[in-house]
Order: C-alpha cells, then structure tokens, then sequence
C-alpha cells in the first residue's frame, strides 16, 4: 500500500516538473522573439514587418504545433507587440 502512494505522488511530482518546463519554454520563445527583434533593429536600422522575417533571417525557430506567436508590428521604428501562446494540445 505504501509502494502505491509513493507511485502516485511521484507521477504528481513529474506532472508539475512538465508544467514549469512548458512554462519555462513559452517564456524562452517570447524572450528569443525580442532578442531578434532588437537584432534586426540593430543591424537594419528597422523593427521587422513579421515573425516570418526573424524566421527567415535571424534563425528564431517556433514549433508551431506547440505554440503561436501573435506579432504586432506598429511602425519600422516602434518594438512591435509579441505575444506566445500555447496551443492545447
């Protein structure tokens, strides 16, 4: 009987490390999002039009199956708004 209750208090445990490693995923990508933002504006004197162009020119990766960036460009030279969700699965 104790066997079993130490098993499911050790599956609680490892659900909750998931959570705050999913948690700690979405806030990387959004923090990796601004970096290449503020790179663009670094190297091209502008802040990009899309979250296409960090893709393709400054190496932002998004696995798109598990979350979506919302991007909100207001001008070449205002931080756009970037916003990570997380997709339900």
């Amino acid at each position: 009987m104790c066997a079993l209750g130490l098993l499911v208090c050790f599956a609680g445990a490892l659900d909750s490390v998931s959570e705050g490693r999913e948690g700690e995923d979405l806030l990387r990508l959004e923090e990796a999002a601004r970096r290449s933002c503020v790179a663009c504006y670094a190297v091209e004197g502008r802040y990009p039009s899309g979250v296409e162009e960090l893709e393709e020119r400054y190496g932002l990766q998004i696995d798109r199956t598990r979350f979506t960036v919302r991007f909100h460009a207001f001008g070449e030279n205002l931080m756009p708004e970037i916003t990570v969700l997380e997709n339900d699965r």
